[in-house]
């Protein structure tokens, strides 16, 4: 609730300080006096896109200050705890604007940006006049005035989680199917490569292994007839033959000798021990020659071939095992990829029916609550002098979105028979006024602590009309605060609180004030507004009989 407002070299505002109650709180003055200073240097006070040139010629900065209640559980404690600022009971607002247009904000007494002072303001304020684009003429905002008034917030809150999974399950198989096409691209070559690789089945070191068998066959192959050449002339008739003799001979002539041939002999005996061991060895050596020069031609066409396998593929000998497990992974997941499809396309289509059931869900209570909203809105006309027109909430399809798939548009009809229309473009000043207030009054059953400025809704209506537009007003005030900017004597009247805005010249130099008014001024003022600037006896009575109600 709007406790107080100082402002300080704004426009044509010197100084003002001004101090506000709960329920009606009228503001009257001649056109000009200065009361739309009042709504911009609020507006500016709680960050509002306005007019730029703010401060008051001569002066180097404007500054307006503004101090509200904030009752337990009011939403701008969230905002504040948001933004790391300080809380309490009471909030205050301050905002500077130099000459230059530098623009510097408080909350609190702690920096703050723009941002932060228009979220608040969302909560602590609401503004409305006939031309009103920030609130109910604003077609874009007249779902969310719909679900206020049904009262759809966890309605909504289920259908944005179901929203959220229906876009996720969107997202899963999108990816899984951009993944699959990827793999289809290269299918041909993914089964084609496994079934060479498969066919080969390379093992790691195998390369190696075939290498090394190769070169030995390749140098038995050099070596083996040297090899066999020398087992010849050791064996058979060759050295051994010769050895054997040689020691037949000496052992026929020893025994003459007398000795001297003993140890010829033994060493003849070792040399033949010694032959016959390598003559062995080179049998085995032989042996372990010998191989099949199929084998040969066969090691050299798989080494080649693992050789090729692996340059095609850029990749070592060594790794072409894994390479191949690789592949076949992909073909596991290309076969397999049908059945995860399948899974993903079941999981959107239950996703899409859960959030279709809970937009379904939205529509329905938006349809019913509209019914009752067009019903108490109806109600609230026939006091203000417009029992013939229709209030009507059309509901369409729309896009879907994370809150359902409904457009809202608020249209009326002036007249029976007459064409509905949009609420902005159909109705007249005045009536727009009359449709603006029942809305609200509508709206706001319910709710307290609420601060609602409405400047100059009465334009356009008098007389009983006027009286009515009071009334409404008295009743939107009656659990919060409303500050009327008027011209209208009946709604003046009904006011629980008056000030008087008027425009004073001084040294060269015009100034606005705004003075409350006592009840013995009340009524020089309300007459006023009835007879103009000559105030007759007449005018005071019915200024008195107004304000008596």
């Amino acid at each position: 609730m709007l406790r107080g407002l100082d402002i300080s070299d704004m426009l044509i505002i010197d100084r003002l300080e001004l101090s506000f109650q709960p329920g009606l709180n009228v503001l009257t003055g001649e056109t000009g006096a200065g009361k739309s200073i009042l709504l911009d240097s609020l507006g500016f006070v709680l960050g509002w896109r306005g007019r730029a040139d703010l401060v008051r010629q001569g002066a180097e900065q404007g500054e307006v200050t503004a101090w509200f209640d904030l009752a337990e559980g009011h939403p701008a404690h969230a905002i504040l705890s948001e933004a790391g600022l300080p809380g309490g009971d009471e909030l205050i607002l301050r905002r500077i604007n130099t000459v230059d247009g530098r623009k510097t904000a408080w909350i609190n007494d702690r920096r703050c940006s723009g941002e932060v002072l228009r979220q608040l303001s969302e909560t602590l304020v609401e503004l409305h006049g006939q031309h009103d684009d920030r609130g109910l003429l604003n077609p874009r905002g007249h779902r969310l005035i719909l679900d206020d008034f049904a009262g759809l917030d966890k309605a909504k809150a289920k259908c944005r989680a179901a929203w959220t999974e229906k876009g996720k399950a969107t997202k899963a198989l999108a990816a899984a199917e951009a993944a699959m096409a990827v793999i289809r691209e290269e299918e041909d070559f993914l089964r084609h490569a496994v079934a060479e690789l498969d066919a080969l089945s390379p093992e790691p070191g195998e390369e190696a292994t075939l290498d090394t068998h190769r070169r030995a066959m390749q140098n038995a192959e050099k070596i083996r007839s040297d090899v066999v050449r020398a087992h010849e002339i050791l064996s058979g008739q060759g050295a051994e033959a010769a050895l054997s003799d040689a020691l037949r001979w000496l052992d026929g002539a020893a025994e003459q000798a007398e000795g001297a041939l003993e140890a010829p002999m033994a060493a003849l005996s070792r040399a033949l021990v010694e032959l016959d061991d390598a003559t062995a060895g080179i049998s085995a050596a032989i042996e372990g020659l010998s191989f099949n020069p199929i084998e040969l031609e066969d090691t050299e066409e798989r080494l080649f071939a693992i050789r090729a396998l692996a340059r095609k593929h850029e990749v070592l000998a060594d790794d072409l095992a894994v390479f191949a497990d690789t592949l076949r992974g992909k073909l596991a997941a290309l076969d397999a990829g049908d059945a995860d499809l399948a899974q993903l396309g079941r999981d959107l289509a239950a996703a899409e029916a859960a959030y279709d059931a809970e937009a379904a869900g939205l529509t329905s209570a938006r349809q019913k609550a509209a019914k009752a909203l067009d019903k108490a809105v109806t109600a609230e006309l026939a006091p203000l002098k417009m029992e013939r027109a229709v209030f009507e909430t059309q509901i369409t399809a729309d896009a879907p979105g994370p809150e359902g798939a409904d457009a809202v548009a608020f249209t009326v009809a002036t007249n029976p028979g007459a064409p509905s229309g949009p609420l902005n473009k159909i109705a007249s000043g005045g009536e727009l006024s009359r449709f603006l207030l029942a809305l609200k009054v509508c709206l706001t059953k319910g709710q307290s602590g609420l601060t609602m400025i409405f400047d100059e809704i009465d334009r356009g209506v008098g007389g009983a009309t006027a009286d009515a537009v009071g009334r409404r007003l008295a009743t939107l005030a009656s659990d919060g605060q409303v500050l009327v900017v008027t011209h209208s004597p009946q709604v003046a009247a009904l006011g629980a609180h008056h000030w008087r805005v008027e425009k004073r010249v001084a040294a060269g130099m015009t100034t606005s004030t705004v003075t409350p008014l006592p009840t013995p001024e009340r009524v020089d003022e309300i007459a006023r507004m009835l007879s103009g600037d000559t105030i007759t006896e007449e005018a005071r009575g019915a200024a008195r009989a107004l304000l008596a109600g």
